[in-house]
């Protein structure tokens, strides 16, 4: 009988080692929302001002009301997909399966330049609410697809370090996903001229990039997730809690909140950087259009790079010291970009590999950490809620996001910064406008980083404690099936 029971301990999916065909399906889940975001995040605030000719405040208001409700519906679609059943695809892969095709569809729309009078300039707000509408329906259907993938990490494996190397895969797509949408970029923006359309063309080469990516997430990882499932099912649970008492008990739980902090800054200094480049290159370096996705590549790759580096580093050093390493580095950089000059083009670029090294650990550490904040919930109430846990993540990235495309949006704004009139050259900036600018590459960034510095040192859960927090789960287990 002991010798039946260890075989099945060896066969549980939960701990068995992933292979490579799994690792790379549920990495290629993560392209098209990579895809689809990083052209957002690079573009999307440059095309409403520059093609749509919409002011960079409405601008950023626009990106801010479809990202607050973003955030807003993430609890609620990760509550769903924690109570969908489903015999043929489990929990999460339905949301997937289904939203694929709407999610692509949305992502095109928002680069339409609809005419709805002969002087849109006189009266910008149809236009204005059009984007608004498809905003709102477009981040509706990215978290339909996005959120469900990313509760998926700890059911595939429940190994401490495992986890690291699937996330390293998983953000390996992420990252390389955008550099290959910053290729496309350049390709196309140099083959069309007209600026509409250049953005029509690219949004529609990663709308199928994007639904081909999904798909094969679904069906590389669906046998793994279904054997996940049966061996949840036949695990006895306690009734599941009304949705508020999963919030309050959520919220209660400390290293959580730690690591949503830790998120938090990481990535509203990631989106205010991201979305400020492309005015910097052009504006404050006095580069070409054409040369911003070059940067921007500079930036993805060498995050790529050390995408592996800094995973294998975690498994000597830890977490913690991994995310120091690529902070500091990361706030060197911002630092540096700030007092940079028109013509210092190489120590740009020496800048941006800079940053992209501390940018991999903001995508690494915060994602392998927040599997193990579940199985800590898991010990003290017996409930796997992977769903609410990832939802209250994607949704404090999506308000970082909007906080931060709106605090840019404004700061242009208030700066004197000029929009372009549709179909004319792009304007000389004032120098308050260029200073602006600045600002939002160095010091906002920087002080962002600092404060997840701060919380990355006090976060309570480490290697020890997390290998505790397995064994008593796992004696929990065996009682339950003796």
């Amino acid at each position: 009988m002991n010798n039946s029971g260890d075989g099945d301990a060896q066969r549980d999916p939960k701990s068995e080692k992933l292979d490579l065909k799994t690792k790379l399906a549920y990495g290629a889940g993560d392209l098209g929302p990579a895809i689809t975001a990083n052209i957002s995040v690079f573009f999307l605030l440059v095309f409403f001002t520059n093609v749509a000719g919409i002011p960079p405040g409405l601008a950023g208001s626009i990106l801010m009301i479809g990202k607050i409700w973003d955030g807003v519906n993430d609890p609620v679609v990760g509550f769903l997909t924690d109570k969908t059943k489903s015999r043929r695809w489990g929990r999460r892969l339905p949301w997937m399966f289904y939203g694929a095709i709407p999610f692509g569809i949305f992502f095109f729309l928002q680069w339409i330049v609809p005419r709805f009078s002969a002087n849109q300039s006189e009266n910008i707000w149809p236009l204005f609410w059009y984007y608004v509408a498809i905003g709102v329906i477009s981040q509706a259907f990215y978290t339909v697809v996005n959120l469900p993938y990313t509760a998926m990490t700890p059911e595939l494996t429940q190994d401490y370090d495992e986890r690291t190397s699937l996330n390293s895969y998983r953000f390996t797509f992420s990252i390389g996903g955008s550099i290959l949408s910053l290729i496309l970029t350049q390709i196309v923006f140099s083959q069309i001229s007209d600026r509409q359309q250049q953005y029509l063309v690219l949004a529609a080469i990663c709308t199928v990039i994007s639904i081909l990516g999904l798909y094969w997430c679904v069906f590389g990882v669906r046998d793994r997730i279904l054997a996940f499932e049966t061996k949840r099912i036949e695990t006895e649970e306690p009734a599941s809690l009304p949705f508020f008492e999963q919030l309050k008990i959520v919220f209660s739980n400390r290293p959580f909140l730690f690591v949503i902090g830790i998120y938090l800054f990481s990535w509203l200094g990631v989106q205010v950087t991201a979305s400020i480049i492309p005015y910097f290159v052009v504006n404050c370096m006095g580069l070409k259009e054409s040369d911003v996705p070059t940067v921007m590549i500079a930036v993805q790759g060498s995050a790529l790079v050390m995408l592996f580096v800094w995973g294998a580093l975690s498994k000597k050093i830890g977490k913690k010291v991994v995310y120091f390493l690529g902070m500091s580095l990361w706030i060197i950089a911002a630092a540096g970009l700030f007092f940079l000059q028109p013509g210092q083009i190489g120590l740009m670029y020496f800048m941006a590999v800079m940053a992209g090294i501390g940018v991999s650990t903001a995508y690494l550490i915060p994602w392998s950490m927040i599997p193990d904040v579940i199985e800590l919930d898991e010990l003290q109430t017996g409930q796997r809620r992977e769903g609410i846990f990832y939802g209250f993540m994607v949704l404090l990235q999506k308000f970082g996001l909007a906080f931060g495309l709106f605090l840019v949006g404004n700061a242009l704004q208030v700066s004197g910064f000029k929009e372009t009139v549709a179909g004319s050259p792009l304007p000389m900036q004032p120098e308050s406008a260029l200073f602006a600018i600045r600002i939002a590459v160095g010091p906002i960034p920087t002080v962002c980083l600092l404060c997840g510095l701060v919380l990355t040192y006090f976060y309570p859960i480490t290697r020890e404690m997390h290998a505790e927090i397995m064994l008593k789960l796992k004696e929990r287990q065996e009682k339950r099936g003796s």
